[in-house]
């Protein structure tokens, strides 16, 4: 005897499967943003934007432990940035732009200073990068 039901009328709802991928972790039900995936032959660990696929052997983790993550000791975490993510700015960058402050605050002291002298006592521009210059020290 053949039922007259389909297959997708006789289907179950489920309120388990979610379109949505969630974090990995134990009782966590947050929605993921990252992935996680262990290079066990160079002890280490990578994160990821989230992975286009669920893949067997990675990890799909939530803002939260993402952030929180840490590796075994003596292994190495390798962050990949994505680039919808907002890049936070490094020491380096910070330092960086100190430095340009200082020097663009630089050619007004020496002008004040050389008494109207002005435009001959500025180094050269040797280069730019977007509202940043490159100048010649002056004693060269």
């Amino acid at each position: 005897m053949e039922s007259r039901r389909g297959p997708l009328k006789s289907a179950v709802p489920s309120n388990i499967v979610s379109p949505v991928r969630r974090c990995s972790r134990t009782a966590c039900g947050r929605p993921a943003v990252a992935t996680l995936t262990y290079v066990y032959a160079d002890s280490t660990a990578v994160l990821g934007p989230l992975a286009t696929y669920a893949e067997p052997h990675c990890y799909d983790l939530c803002a939260e432990h993402s952030e929180r993550l840490t590796a075994p000791r003596g292994w190495e975490v390798v962050r990949l940035l994505d680039g919808s993510a907002p890049a936070r700015p490094s020491g380096d960058d910070l330092e960086a732009l100190a430095n340009a402050v200082r020097e663009a605050a630089r050619p007004q002291e020496r002008a004040a200073g050389a008494g109207g002298a002005g435009r001959a006592a500025d180094p050269m521009e040797v280069a730019r990068r977007g509202h940043l210059r490159v100048l010649r020290s002056p004693d060269n």
